[in-house]
């Protein structure tokens, strides 16, 4: 994350488990046992903070869903495109690509990328899966860094090469590029300065598939005016560049896109965590769709 974050040693009385996340965890890991699951989840959280002393671990973001209003659009495109892709940058412990296969998208033809391929293994960990059993792909990295994720045009009906490429021996994500039919980044672009926003944007704009309907969305921090903000979560102090709905608006459609060839959708919305506090947190649900 750039900017200044001081992330405190773990507490575990921040452990607040929502029914709906409960059961999603549950029925992952197939530990019913309320105490048990938590002793569980605990027990990863630790040796994840070992490896990467995150805010989201720290706070035990990784436990809850965000709903995105899009998300539907996602699980359609898995059911009707032919050799459909998903990718979820920053993907920590693949929990949304998890959710998505539980939803019906083949997970076969799901990619997670993180800078710390040991989240993504911890995953395996956390719901008690293997590769055999749950055979989603990953790519791990920088997503900076040009061997990995290099910045490209748009593709087009004109660029698009006809063959899908091999996912199976993936260690770049740029031989995807013009081919994925939905990229989820939430929780992502707010950990980066402007120009690295728009340099990201950039960049997965140009794995997006040129088919209509394909589409790159997310959740994070937003602002009412775009600009640097210190944002406060439980305790939690960060100073961050945020966009407010019309500035993350005008770079996807007009600067990352020509104009008028995706329709973008933004919510800004001040969230409370739900846990009977009443911090509430603003938030940016958005969602940039190809419509030629």
């Amino acid at each position: 994350m750039e900017g200044h974050c001081s992330v405190p040693p773990l507490d575990e009385s921040l452990y607040d488990l929502r029914p709906q996340d409960a059961a999603f965890f549950k029925k992952l890991t197939g530990i019913e046992d309320d105490a048990a699951l938590k002793q569980h989840i605990l027990y990863i959280q630790a040796k994840a903070y070992k490896v990467a002393p995150y805010g989201c671990i720290y706070l035990f973001i990784f436990t809850r869903h965000v709903s995105l209003p899009a998300y539907q659009q996602v699980l359609r495109l898995g059911r009707e495109y032919e050799n459909p892709i998903l990718l979820d940058i920053g993907c920590c412990f693949g929990n949304d690509i998890r959710e998505a296969v539980l939803d019906g998208f083949p997970a076969a033809q799901t990619i997670g990328c993180d800078l710390r391929p040991e989240l993504w293994n911890l995953g395996h960990e956390l719901f008690k899966s293997t590769p055999e059993t749950f055979p989603a792909h990953f790519v791990g990295g920088d997503a900076f860094n040009h061997e990995i994720l290099a910045v490209a045009p748009p593709a087009s009906k004109q660029t698009v090469e006809a063959s899908s490429p091999n996912l199976s021996n993936l260690t770049s994500l740029n031989p995807l590029r013009g081919c994925v039919s939905a990229i989820h980044a939430t929780a992502f672009f707010h950990l980066f300065k402007e120009d690295k926003q728009l340099h990201m944007a950039r960049a997965l704009a140009g794995l997006l598939s040129a088919e209509p309907g394909s589409i790159i969305l997310g959740a994070h921090t937003g602002v009412r005016e775009k600009g640097v903000v210190n944002q406060a979560y439980k305790g939690i102090e960060i100073d961050m560049f945020a966009h407010s709905a019309e500035s993350w608006t005008a770079m996807w459609d007009g600067e990352v896109f020509e104009k008028g060839t995706v329709k973008v959708d933004v919510q800004f919305r001040e969230i409370s965590d739900g846990v009977g506090g009443d911090e509430r947190y603003p938030i940016l649900f958005w969602s940039v769709t190809r419509l030629k």
